[in-house]
């Protein structure tokens, strides 16, 4: 469905229903020449009725104000996927750090294990975030 502005939607929607503004006006408690406004994109109903619209359509509040939730679950899972490669690249340069500090003899066994342990626990959790990316 193509993007439309909200008036159209809910002058669309009212037609389907076979509704006119007066009748649509009647359910939400309001006059005709609101919901005439509402069509022309010149005010819009509040947000407090917008619940009330979408059920009078018989539609989901995110059909009614056209909310991409495909879009918003792809960018959901591009995030989980940046964090776990973050997460990699840093338990590897944990890694690469307690190497090169105990042969240098700068990092003491308790440091290095800790450090390891920290690196381990992020390569876990980027599993995790992977997994759920997927």
């Amino acid at each position: 469905m193509k993007k439309q502005t909200f008036g159209m939607m809910v002058a669309a929607l009212r037609k389907e229903k076979g509704m006119t503004q007066q009748e649509l006006a009647d359910k939400m408690f309001v006059t005709d020449k609101a919901v005439s406004k509402w069509e022309r994109d010149l005010s819009y109903p509040d947000v407090d009725s917008i619940p009330r619209l979408a059920e009078i359509f018989g539609i989901s509040v995110d059909e009614l104000m056209q909310v991409k939730t495909e879009s918003t679950r792809r960018g959901r899972k591009d995030f989980r996927s940046q964090m776990a490669l973050i997460f990699r690249c840093i338990s590897v340069a944990m890694g690469v750090a307690v190497l090169v500090l105990s042969s240098l003899n700068k990092i003491e066994t308790d440091g290095a294990l800790r450090m390891l342990g920290l690196g381990l626990a992020l390569l876990a959790v980027s599993a995790l975030g992977q997994k759920e990316a997927e």
